[in-house]
């Protein structure tokens, strides 16, 4: 029984550390020409959005929202797979007691 707590634990560290570490990251991509720049962060929070003035006109209001869909997609999968290397990097998953 102690055993599965320390197990549990360990893991609960483990979860930790990879979070504080996840939250360092950030990844920022480009859309629409390099009109629209997004910041999304380890946490997959976006932290920063830069539009180009040129995007701005109410005739260009479907294609700034797609670009901003696009960034955001595009950063999300930049972000995915930071978070799996930085898994790996830190050992990868470990067993979990009854998931494995």
């Amino acid at each position: 029984m102690l055993n599965k707590l320390k197990q549990f634990k360990d893991l609960r560290q483990q979860a930790k550390q990879l979070q504080d570490a996840l939250g360092e990251e950030s990844v920022t991509v480009t859309a629409a020409g390099n009109n629209v720049t997004m910041t999304m962060n380890g946490n997959l929070q976006l932290t920063g959005l830069s539009i180009d003035e040129s995007l701005l006109s109410p005739s260009q209001k479907d294609k700034l929202q797609e670009a901003i869909k696009d960034a955001h997609k595009e950063a999300l999968k930049k972000m995915q797979r930071t978070m799996a290397m930085k898994m790996k990097e830190m050992g990868g998953m470990p067993n979990i007691p009854g998931l494995s």
